[in-house]
């Protein structure tokens, strides 16, 4: 995470005073982006894993919050920033992570940077996958479905078996 995809990612990107992170899991993204921030809040869906998460960085710079990333329990253009790091695929159907994609551009201040990555599919992620939840992403359709939700300025590349993605708010 630290020495390979995040710096794919973020690049040489400035992500302000207050990122939020949608499905962080275990924490593995948090623990490298809480570095690059004042604030960031960790939005996980599934109880146990916030819970943990929240455990763990306790009395860091950064919240944990459980909550459904589809419904975000945040004011409107709140975070400077927001991050999707490998866990849209996790999202049980196109349209919720459309509808995901639609409620972080509303909390994001207007011009707010998203980033975001996911894997490409394979025979093997399928197999990774089994009794879970997999939703993969085409990273070709992914520029309408970010202008859909609101973002403008977006660019994805794609390398190996993964894809990155950037994006803006549109000015409000």
């Amino acid at each position: 995470m630290e020495t390979d995809l995040l710096p794919w990612v973020i690049g040489n990107r400035e992500l302000g005073d207050d990122v939020l992170e949608v499905g962080p899991g275990p924490g593995l993204t948090t623990d490298v982006l809480r570095s690059k921030t004042l604030r960031l809040t960790a939005v996980e869906v599934d109880e146990t894993l916030a819970t943990e998460l929240r455990d763990r960085l306790s009395g860091t710079n950064v919240e944990v919050i459980h909550a459904d990333g589809t419904r975000l329990p945040f004011q409107s253009r709140h975070f400077s920033a927001a991050a999707l790091l490998n866990m849209l695929h996790h999202v049980p159907s196109a349209a919720l992570q459309d509808a995901l994609l639609t409620e972080v551009g509303r909390v994001l201040r207007s011009g707010g940077v998203l980033i975001g990555a996911d894997n490409i599919e394979t025979p093997a992620r399928w197999e990774l996958h089994v009794g879970d939840t997999y939703v993969p992403i085409d990273p070709s359709g992914l520029e309408k479905r970010l202008e859909a939700a609101g973002f403008t300025e977006i660019a994805i590349g794609v390398a190996r078996d993964r894809f990155e993605f950037v994006a803006t708010t549109r000015k409000r």
